[in-house]
Parts: structure tokens; C-alpha cells; sequence
């Protein structure tokens, strides 16, 4: 398993906190940011393309971009979770069919901090975080790309994470940004034995989102191989425990909330219609979008979810490290195995950066010239199709 020297953690921009060993003095914030800048301005040009061509169209169409973004679809739960805090059962003060259990607390929690401590409210400070949260995720795609290739790939990794269809909802009041951060951190403390950070990560993650339920095997099974190894002494023992503990600790804080040991599935189940079938919706569902007249959404998702299946297969032929095969792997089975919601299933696959890597290999391999026409043209793309989703198309993103 590959690790990196004191020298090789500066290149790959990493933060004070990844960038030494266990005995090693960290390096300081700017250092490590100075070593990240190119792939933090490359992320930050294609993400302004996309938002300023939102914000064009929406003035067009007398909207508020930070409405837009801050308060539309999902963004309004975590809106009103942090201002309001969670329901005591099954229903919705204002909904009698959905509860806001299904959602995972750390971020609105974090809006609710910030908006206390800043005059902010809990809409912009939702915007601030979400912002952030994408920057420090751009920077994780960064590390984790010179890692496992050189510096020109993980820049172009970070390039490719902020235009990939629906990357406007890494600039929305959503958790994609926040769990991609987490998640891509503590995979490249997975890859160079932090174990500490690792397990802190990835409960931090469990707390997010329940993609979660992707990570926590990659980064559990690799601290159990260090410590069988006598790796490391008890530090991957430590991640083995510290790793599970937001996923599972949030799921038997609803289980014990609701009065059932299932309490989150059940609500997922039967307040949100969303269930596991190994695929059998997901298939059926595209099947009927391919053979009629759909909206536009409908055609892109299909052609994401086709994309991300080549491109599993394309990230076992470059023999990807087995930890991030298996939880792009887990991610992408998530999304095809889960019934309903077809729309949304190309976003969940935002936090599942690993399949994005072999794209960002071939664009290293271009030279400039053609590699700037390729990412314009894909930055164009997806900012049209942002605005598209948060403008004309009628359901979440």
C-alpha cells in the first residue's frame, strides 16, 4: 500500500492535519494549500462558469439564484432542520407522510452552529458550507489523484468532479460536497495508514448521508487487514471502532426515537417510496424512459448511470487500490439496486469520485490546448444542464 514522504504530502496539497506520519510535525495550512491551489482555481473556474450561466437564466426567468440554491427541493429539510430540529416520530409537522428522520444530522446540524454564531441565517449559512465543503472535496480529489497518479491527473480530477452533469448541487444547500470531502479524506488516510483520521472521517461521514453505508466497508476491512498485520499498532483497531460509529449510532438513535429497530427503513420505505430491489425498478424504469419520448433529465441520468457502469469496469482494468473499487463499487450499487427516484440516481453518484478517475488520466494525457476545449466545453454542458435542473425540470436534481 502506498504511502507518501513529508515531501510527496506537500505536492499532493494536503491538509496539516493528513500531511505527516504519526511522528512527524504537520505541515502548516497555507503550505499544504499553496501545493492545492492549482486544483482549487481549475475546480473554482468551472464551477463559476456553471453559476454564472445560472445566474443569467434566472434573471432571465425573475428567479433568485441564492433561492435557488439554497432553498429548493432537499435544501428546504435541511432549512428547516436546522432552524427547527427533528420530528418526534414518523410524520412531519407539515407532512404527515414524510418525516425529516430520514435525513442525517450532521449538516444541518453545522448550519445551525454557523447561523448562531454569525449573523447569518440558516439558508446562507447552508450556501457557506456547501461552498466549502465542495473546496475541501476538490482538494481530497487532488490528493487522492497524485497519489495514485501525478499531479496533472489529480488536478483534472478535481476538474472533472465540477463538471460532471449535475455538479450544480455541489454549489446547493445539499450534503453531496460535505460527504464527497469526508469520504475522499478518509479513503487517501485509508491509502497512506492514517488510521486515526481515517475512522474520525468516516464516522463524521456516517453522520452525513447514508452513502455512508459505501465507505464504512472499504475503511473497516482495510484497518482490519493492518491490524491483522500487526500494522501500525493499535491505531487501525482504533479506525475499525471509530469508523461504523456515526452510520450505526445514527441509525439506533432513529430505531430508538421511532420504537423500532428498523425505524430509518421504514420511513425510508414508506414516507419516501425508496427501497432496495437489486436493481429490478432501476432497470424496468429505463427501459420505459429509452422507449418513448422523455424529458431531457430522464435521458441524461440514463446516460450517467451507463457512463458510471463502463467506468467501474474501466477503474478495475487500471487496477484501482481494492479500497476505492470497492466503494465506488458500493456507491454505484446503491444507486442502480435502490427502487424510486430515478431522477435523482445520476446525483447520487456525485460522492463516487474513484470513477472519475480514468477520465481525468486521459485528459492528463492531452495536450493543453486540447485539454482546455474538452473541459470548456464540458463546463458549458453542465452549467446549462444546472440550470435546466434547478429552472425547467420539475423534481428534485
Amino acid at each position: 500500500m502506498p504511502t507518501l514522504s513529508l515531501g510527496d504530502a506537500a505536492r499532493a496539497g494536503e491538509p496539516p492535519s493528513l500531511a505527516a506520519g504519526s511522528m512527524a510535525t504537520p505541515w502548516r495550512l497555507g503550505t499544504a494549500a499553496r501545493g492545492a491551489a492549482p486544483a482549487l482555481l481549475a475546480y473554482l473556474a468551472v464551477r463559476v462558469v456553471g453559476l454564472l450561466l445560472l445566474t443569467a437564466w434566472a434573471q432571465a426567468a425573475g428567479k433568485s439564484v441564492p433561492s435557488l440554491l439554497g432553498h429548493s427541493w432537499d435544501a428546504v429539510w435541511y432549512v428547516e432542520m436546522a432552524e427547527h430540529g427533528y420530528d418526534s416520530g414518523y410524520a412531519h409537522r407539515a407532512n404527515p407522510w414524510q418525516s425529516n428522520l430520514a435525513f442525517f444530522p450532521l449538516y444541518p446540524l453545522l448550519m445551525r452552529t454557523v447561523a448562531a454564531v454569525t449573523p447569518l441565517d440558516a439558508m446562507a449559512a447552508g450556501l457557506v458550507l456547501a461552498w466549502l465543503a465542495s473546496l475541501l472535496a476538490a482538494w481530497g480529489l487532488f490528493a487522492v489523484g497524485t497519489l495514485l497518479r501525478d499531479r496533472r491527473t489529480g488536478v483534472l480530477l478535481a476538474v472533472a468532479w465540477g463538471v460532471v452533469p449535475h455538479a450544480v448541487v455541489e454549489s446547493m444547500a445539499y450534503t453531496e460536497g460535505l460527504f464527497t470531502a469526508l469520504a475522499a479524506w478518509s479513503l487517501y488516510a485509508v491509502l497512506t495508514r492514517r488510521w486515526l483520521a481515517a475512522g474520525v472521517l468516516c464516522l463524521a461521514a456516517g453522520l452525513t448521508r447514508p452513502t455512508a453505508a459505501a465507505l464504512v466497508p472499504p475503511v473497516v476491512l482495510a484497518a482490519l487487514v493492518a491490524g491483522w498485520r500487526r500494522r501500525d499498532g493499535w491505531r487501525p483497531w482504533a479506525c475499525v471502532l471509530l469508523a461504523p460509529a456515526g452510520w450505526l449510532g445514527y441509525l439506533a438513535w432513529v430505531g430508538a426515537r421511532v420504537g423500532r429497530p428498523d425505524g430509518w427503513f421504514h420511513i425510508q420505505r414508506v414516507g419516501w417510496n425508496s427501497s432496495w430491489d437489486g436493481g429490478q425498478w432501476t432497470v424496468t424504469y429505463a427501459m420505459r424512459v429509452l422507449g418513448r419520448a422523455s424529458p431531457l433529465d430522464l435521458y441524461v441520468v440514463s446516460l450517467v448511470l451507463l457512463v458510471a457502469v463502463a467506468l467501474f469496469v474501466l477503474t478495475i482494468l487500471d487496477r484501482q487500490p481494492w479500497q476505492l473499487l470497492l466503494y465506488s463499487g458500493l456507491v454505484l450499487a446503491m444507486s442502480l439496486g435502490a427502487a424510486g427516484y430515478y431522477w435523482a440516481k445520476a446525483r447520487f453518484l456525485i460522492p463516487a469520485f474513484p470513477l472519475l478517475l480514468p477520465v481525468a488520466a486521459g485528459l492528463a494525457r492531452t495536450r493543453a490546448p486540447r485539454m482546455v476545449v474538452v473541459v470548456a466545453t464540458l463546463a458549458l454542458v453542465s452549467g446549462y444542464f444546472g440550470g435546466y435542473l434547478l429552472l425547467v425540470w420539475n423534481h428534485s436534481p
